[in-house]
C-alpha cells in the first residue's frame, strides 16, 4: 500500500492531500494516513505545507 501512495505522489507532480491521494489510489483515507505515516518516518515523502505531501526528491 506504501507502494501505492509513493506511485500516486510521484506521478502527480505536485504536492497532494491525504484525501486526494486517497481518490486517485482508490484507497480508504484511513488506510493512506497510515501509509503517508510510514513514509515520512522512512523519509520518502516530506510535508512542504501542512496537510500536504510530496515525494523527497
Amino acid at each position: 500500500m506504501e507502494d501505492t501512495v509513493f506511485k500516486v505522489l510521484k506521478e502527480a507532480g505536485r504536492p497532494l492531500k491525504s484525501a486526494e491521494i486517497a481518490e486517485l489510489a482508490g484507497l480508504e483515507k484511513k488506510e493512506v494516513d497510515k501509509a503517508i505515516k510510514k513514509l515520512k518516518k522512512e523519509g520518502k515523502i516530506t510535508s512542504p505545507k501542512r496537510c500536504y505531501y510530496a515525494p523527497v526528491e
